[in-house]
């Protein structure tokens, strides 16, 4: 898979929302990638998963988040769907849209969309495989809005209660499972 052929496609040189998206699907992609070498037992292709935590946030450009350099319209959650959709119409394999779609927080459940009146199909995106669940979790430890920090696995279970402990429990299940 060539995520960098899509990534130019979308994101041109020169643009600093590229350089934003580039930095932190790289510190994704990374911590995905040691976390895959340190555990072989988990049977992760190393290929994918590069590529899967590289594009994960591919559909920001569209979304309105100007503290971010997003200068889009469409409401920031929904730019895991975005992505997803345009890695479809990009001929992508299903895996790839499934890893954007299930990233947001550690999954969101019909029942949440629906309760928060989220601006999301009525389904549940639940990361489902490991490697879909691998890249939700390494994407919990940065932030575009302070690129340059790491959080730790306390610090981010701490900035997932605000949505509820379900998701910390589940947060704190794949750091045992990815630590």
């Amino acid at each position: 898979m060539d995520y960098q052929a899509i990534i130019d496609k979308y994101y041109p040189e020169g643009d600093a929302l590229r350089s934003l998206l580039l930095k932190h699907s790289r510190q994704v992609a990374d911590r995905c990638l040691a976390i895959v070498e340190k555990h072989p037992e988990l049977q992760i292709d190393k290929d994918f998963i590069e590529a899967a935590a590289m594009l994960h946030d591919i559909g920001i450009r569209w979304c309105h988040a100007p503290s971010i350099l997003c200068n889009g319209t469409e409401p920031y959650i929904r730019h895991g769907l975005i992505g997803a959709e345009l890695l479809r119409r990009e001929g992508c394999d299903e895996a790839f849209a499934r890893v954007c779609e299930r990233h947001t927080g550690t999954g969101l459940t019909r029942q949440q969309i629906e309760r928060q009146q989220l601006p999301l199909p009525l389904k549940d995106f639940i990361p489902e495989t490991i490697a879909e669940q691998l890249v939700c979790y390494a994407d919990k430890f940065y932030s575009k809005s302070h690129p340059d920090r790491v959080l730790t696995v306390a610090e981010t279970a701490q900035s997932l209660e605000k949505f509820g402990h379900e998701g910390v429990e589940k947060f704190m299940e794949w750091s045992k499972m990815f630590e």
